[in-house]
């Protein structure tokens, strides 16, 4: 499993001399467990010489993955959320996949400006209108007798 490739859904392929796993001691809760058992897993994902992506792919990348992206263009997914060093290797791996699989999306397309209707328009000013009459009726009375 280490020496796997992570294989995407869009048919594309991590090598898998990419990807680089190290066990560390989880933190947090578990009791004798935590302090005698190495489950978290620090799993390292070089992208920059992976030849995997285009330039804007590669950008998109580092932009996604945020603080977990390095100077040197690796990303870092760290995984403790489970108690085994099993189930925690395949969380990380699944995060990363994620990650990249939505870095290989195409961008959306630019946002078109629209104008308001006439109608909407109308309605709007009619409606400010309705409100303005409402308003100046609450005005004191004057007593012209």
């Amino acid at each position: 499993m280490a020496n796997d490739p992570i294989r995407l859904a869009n048919g594309t392929e991590l090598p898998a001399w990419t990807l680089t796993e190290a066990f560390i001691q989880a933190s947090g809760p578990g009791g004798q467990n935590v302090n005698k058992v190495a489950t978290s897993v620090q799993l390292r994902f070089q992208a920059k010489g992976a030849g995997v992506f285009t330039d804007a792919q590669f950008a998109r990348l580092m932009r996604l993955a945020g603080r977990r992206a390095t100077k040197a263009g690796e990303i870092v997914i760290e995984a403790s959320r489970y108690r085994t060093r099993e189930r925690n290797r395949q969380d990380a791996r699944e995060r990363l996949a994620a990650l990249v699989e939505k870095a290989l999306q195409p961008p959306p397309p630019p946002r078109r400006k629209t104008r308001p209707t006439r109608g909407s328009v109308e309605r709007r000013l009619k409606a400010k209108a309705g409100r303005s009459a409402i308003k100046k009726m609450r005005g004191s009375v004057s007593d012209d007798d």
